[in-house]
């Protein structure tokens, strides 16, 4: 059966047995540890670590390669972008220079190079992290676990509705992708891109109407149910925190500590400078 994107992967595995606050805390710290450093060598740490862990989690490629390829044409584009408007924002922040070519008069450097490659190894380290989040997280049981911390049950329920949503999304596209197919709308690559891109836009207003249809069903059914009419709730999905949660946690927080300290004390800086 063909997973859908964003939709949560049911498996027994130690990332699907972590409560999703656990989860949530330790993709928070992983991802503040890319953010904060510049060293490549802790980028690509924290890269290899997380592929490994969707690997734990059993998460396929086929499910994960659309967002794949929109991550991939964002760090290219951002990269090409800000190479343009900062072309030696590299030499100032390493503090030399070492050119190797010349481009229509723009000096390359290899300072340079080495701040866009990491600058990209930083996004795209970013990307496992996030889909494991959303693939092993049961949004109820990730609600109740919000709901335990003090987080308003309602405030707690509205994120879970918009995990489950984002599977719902797909679905309604792909059916109104196909009525628009069967009613002669030319949507495949046989067609030219400008045209495939206007009949796009004739998808956007039925899933628009679709999603408010939806939104209104919900609401309606929340309000028949009583819905926020008490100041507490009961959860009939919820995790109990165990060893493992600990575990992650501890992991989690070693390595965004060690980061900070390898910039503080090896580094002297958020950056990794090879060059001097």
């Amino acid at each position: 059966m063909k997973m859908k994107l964003f939709s949560y992967n049911l498996a027994d595995t130690f990332i699907h047995r972590l409560s999703g606050l656990t989860k949530l805390i330790c993709f928070l710290f992983l991802t503040f540890a890319v953010m904060y450093s510049y060293d490549i060598r802790v980028i690509l740490v924290v890269m290899v670590f997380s592929i490994l862990l969707m690997r734990t989690a059993h998460i396929q490629f086929s499910q994960v390669r659309l967002m794949v390829i929109y991550v991939l044409i964002f760090i290219f584009t951002n990269a090409v972008i800000s190479f343009f408007f900062s072309p030696e924002f590299g030499t100032t922040i390493y503090g030399t220079s070492h050119e190797f070519a010349r481009v229509f008069g723009i000096s390359l450097t290899y300072e340079q190079l080495f701040y866009q490659v990491t600058k990209m190894f930083k996004y795209a380290s970013v990307v496992p992290l996030g889909m494991i989040f959303l693939l092993t997280t049961n949004p109820s049981e990730f609600a109740s676990s919000l709901n335990g911390i003090k987080v308003n049950y309602k405030a707690a329920v509205a994120v879970s509705l918009t995990l489950r949503y984002f599977p719902d999304i797909q679905r309604d596209y792909k059916d109104i992708y196909l009525a628009q197919q069967a009613r002669g709308l030319e949507l495949s690559r046989k067609a030219k891109f400008i045209d495939r891109f206007k009949n796009s836009l004739l998808i956007v207003i039925p899933l628009i109407f679709s999603t408010l249809d939806r939104v209104e069903v919900i609401s309606n059914a929340m309000d028949l149910r009583g819905f926020s009419k008490s100041k507490t709730r009961t959860w009939y999905t919820s995790r109990k925190f165990s060893r493992q949660d600990a575990l992650a946690l501890v992991v989690s927080g070693l390595i965004f500590i060690a980061t900070v300290l390898v910039s503080i004390f090896i580094n002297r800086s958020r950056f990794y400078n090879p060059f001097i």
